[in-house]
């Protein structure tokens, strides 16, 4: 028997939890749930902006996993791909790719890029939470500035996936805001919600990524190597780059 939702008592379930608490930050603030596609989708149109990482190559950290075998071929998702440049790279080193992205602009312009690389990668559009759309295990997760965007209670529904999707034995690596770096916001959780902003993404210390991550192996957590334009890989110097391992 179906009953109508009550006006005032919506809460019967986490997901309704974390709906509300979605709704308590500014609509311009959502980037990180299947609404926030217009957003993104907005941010990617304009190919010719000057945007660091619109760049057709991977992040440093990323390319120096598997050139020092901390990390190697294997099944891997790249989680918020963007225009593709890390799933392309991966890819092309002999991983199997499935690369995952809310906006179906940067996934367009994601596919043009790894036709025109040769690069064989299954590029997904959509919310990357929904259980129903990515198959896993990988042996490799790889998450480029995706965490540093949601709001604190959202850590809940990453670890879901990530507990979900990596395999045993596999690795789990990420780049987001480092604190301290002039960029990303340093309040506090509370604070956020009192704001009702994220202030274009927040800034995590290591100490905060090995809290969160506490279940996992630490391999390597640093600061992002700076890299000039004309290098042949991406670094800039406000992200904090991690790789973790996970038990089998």
């Amino acid at each position: 028997m179906n009953r109508a939702l009550p006006t005032s008592r919506s809460i019967r379930s986490m997901d309704d939890v974390m709906d509300l608490m979605d709704r308590l930050f500014a609509s311009d603030a959502d980037r990180w749930t299947a609404n926030a596609s217009t957003w993104w989708d907005d941010f990617y149109t304009d190919r010719s902006k000057p945007i660091p990482f619109f760049a057709t190559k991977p992040d440093e950290n990323l390319a120096s996993y598997v050139e020092r075998g901390l990390v190697a071929p294997g099944r891997a998702l790249d989680f918020g791909c963007g225009p593709g440049r890390n799933a392309i790279h991966l890819a092309s080193l002999g991983f199997q790719v499935d690369a995952v992205d809310l906006s179906p602009t940067a996934v367009a312009w994601a596919g043009q890029r790894a036709r025109e690389a040769g690069a064989d990668v299954r590029f997904l559009c959509g919310d990357a939470f929904t259980p129903a759309l990515l198959s896993g295990p990988y042996d490799l997760v790889y998450d480029s500035g995706c965490l540093h965007h949601l709001p604190p209670h959202r850590r809940v529904t990453y670890r879901a996936l990530l507990d979900r999707v990596l395999a045993p034995g596999g690795h789990f690596a990420l780049t987001c805001f480092a604190a301290g770096a002039a960029m990303g916001s340093e309040l506090p959780d509370d604070a956020l919600y009192r704001d009702g902003h994220l202030h274009g993404g927040l800034a995590f210390t290591p100490d905060d990524l090995r809290w969160l991550f506490h279940d996992l192996t630490e391999l390597e957590l640093r600061p992002m190597t700076a890299h000039p334009e004309t290098a042949d890989v991406f670094g800039v110097p406000y992200l904090l780059t991690a790789l973790f391992h996970r038990s089998v």
